[in-house]
């Protein structure tokens, strides 16, 4: 398959890559840009350079997870599973809010399999449901925690008011990194999840590291998100940062790490394989709303 036809092929999955940059950056940075602590254009470059290292490294696993729910195993399948989700997310982009990408993809696989008459794994979808509901309460249990220890910390450190800037600033950088590489990791799948069974790709190596099919996927993926988050992602930023609720700068730091750690669990496969080996129940690694996961973090601080 040539260039072209790899591209028009894969241009559904490339246009839902964009609208998920578009929309969830603002749930990795909205919080710092809408309280002026981070410009846009620096959250932007960050945002980009980790989203696509998440992508490529550590995205693999929530994919194969949201693959489980259904087989979309032809071109047209996936193709037109990406597009529905992509303008969905689009639209809701395009008025200003933030949008769960995870749920409109499965609308569309679950969509697509009713037309083309696949089966929808039932015990996938409780699954995936189940982390709809688990994904706002962890994300309200962990800002509520990391709050409460943060403002331990600031209390007992006493520090001089410009020192306290500083480390607050460089603190929702790094918060940020951490939530682009999270938001990489586990969102990936959303984009590219579908097109991996139909991938057009080949394995090849470069000396002796070996480049899959399925990790040229998400890196072009990746790098769809990236374009995204420079292009249109700053007005949803300003609604997530100042619109839902207005946040100080430690609370804004707060919030983008609990939402990370979200992500985090129910994307990284070394947890799973931590938690298999000590005999201990694991997580699934699926998928999950970066919207829910940073709005409940903004309800915890809100009582």
């Amino acid at each position: 398959m040539d260039a072209i036809a790899i591209l028009i092929f894969l241009s559904s999955g490339l246009f839902l890559g964009w609208s998920l940059g578009a929309n969830d950056a603002a749930n990795v940075f909205g919080t710092a840009v809408g309280s002026r602590m981070v410009k846009f254009s620096t959250a932007a470059f960050i945002c980009s350079i980790f989203v696509i290292i998440g992508a490529v490294v550590g995205g693999a696993g929530a994919a194969a997870g949201l693959g489980e729910l259904g087989a979309v195993n032809t071109i047209a399948g996936a193709f037109t599973a990406a597009f529905a989700a992509a303008l969905t997310v689009f639209w809701m982009t395009k008025i200003g809010l933030p949008v769960s990408t995870t749920q409109a993809v499965v609308g569309a696989i679950i969509g697509w399999n009713q037309f083309s008459g696949s089966i929808t794994d039932t015990d996938t979808l409780i699954k995936i449901l189940g982390t709809w509901v688990a994904c706002p309460i962890l994300g309200a249990i962990f800002a509520a925690g990391l709050y409460l220890v943060v403002i331990a910390i600031l209390d007992r450190l006493r520090l001089h008011l410009l020192r306290l800037d500083l480390y607050t600033r460089a603190g929702l950088i790094l918060a940020g990194a951490f939530g682009s590489l999270a938001l990489g990791a586990n969102n990936i799948g959303n984009v590219m999840g579908v097109f991996v069974s139909s991938s057009p790709f080949t394995n090849f190596n470069i000396g002796s590291v070996s480049i899959s099919s399925v990790q040229q996927l998400f890196l072009m993926g990746g790098i769809a998100i990236a374009i995204g988050v420079y292009t249109y992602s700053k007005r949803v930023m300003m609604t997530v940062g100042n619109s839902l609720m207005p946040l100080s700068p430690v609370a804004a730091f707060v919030v983008v790490v609990a939402h990370s750690l979200v992500l985090y669990i129910f994307s990284s496969t070394g947890l799973e394989s931590l938690l298999a080996n000590a005999g201990l129940p694991t997580i699934p690694l699926i998928p999950v709303s970066s919207s829910q996961a940073v709005v409940g973090g903004l309800l915890a601080l809100d009582f």
